[in-house]
This record gives structure tokens, C-alpha cells and sequence, in this order.
């Protein structure tokens, strides 16, 4: 196997020792973004639907920077702090990725989010290269 890391400065840098996306076996695996305005380094801070736009903002400018858009998505995991907050943040995830397109699933209420966040959101695509 081989595996091809590709960065953008349009999505925010990692936080830790990780890349925001991989390339390999015919999919781009993007590590989970949270809501961080790559050009400040600020968190959205707000509703759980403001930090969901961002988050899919940050995963919009990823799978740009691969070629690829929210089409190409086919698997997803959405992150919530507050499973409460589920139906918002569905509502905001709608409008990248509609019901006849939409890639399957995960949504998991967990304990915490890094830095306190109330969204994080990761994606697999398929290359259609």
C-alpha cells in the first residue's frame, strides 16, 4: 500500500501529530475536523449548528484541496458533545451533502471534544481519479 498526506493552509493545521488527510487505496481518509477559522486559529464558539458549518467548511476546503467535493464523500462520523444537539447540527450537515447523495453514517454523542468543542466531523472519499 502506498499512502500519499496531503495538507491544505485553507483548513486548519493539526493539533497534534497527524495530518488533515491521507490518500491511499483509492480513498482520502480526513482526519476529524473541528470548528477552527483556519485563518485565526479561532474556535467558532456558539450554537452546535455555527460550529458544524465550520467544521464542513474546513472539510470542504480538505477535499478541494484533493480535487474532490462533498460528491465524492461515502462515509462520514459526526462527533457531538451533546446529542441534543443532533437535530441543528443534521440540519446544517443537509446542506452539503443532500438526502438522494448523501454518504452513510455515523452520528455518536461522546464525553468530550478536543478543545472543548461541541462538533467534530470526519470523512472517507472515494477518488475519482
Amino acid at each position: 500500500m502506498s499512502k500519499k498526506i496531503l495538507n491544505t493552509e485553507k483548513a486548519p493545521s493539526p493539533i497534534g501529530p497527524y495530518n488533515q488527510s491521507v490518500e491511499a487505496n483509492g480513498f482520502l481518509f480526513i482526519s476529524g475536523q473541528i470548528p477552527i477559522i483556519p485563518e485565526s486559529g479561532e474556535l467558532v464558539k456558539g450554537p452546535a449548528a455555527d460550529q458544524a458549518r465550520q467544521s464542513l467548511k474546513n472539510l470542504g476546503a480538505i477535499l478541494e484541496n484533493a480535487g474532490l467535493s462533498f460528491e465524492d464523500v461515502v462515509k462520514t462520523t459526526v462527533f457531538l458533545s451533546d446529542i441534543n444537539d443532533f437535530a441543528a447540527v443534521n440540519e446544517v450537515y443537509g446542506e452539503c451533502f443532500p438526502s438522494d447523495t448523501a454518504p452513510a453514517r455515523s452520528c455518536v454523542e461522546v464525553a468530550n471534544l478536543p478543545k472543548g468543542v461541541a462538533v467534530e466531523i470526519e470523512v472517507i472519499a472515494a477518488l475519482n481519479k
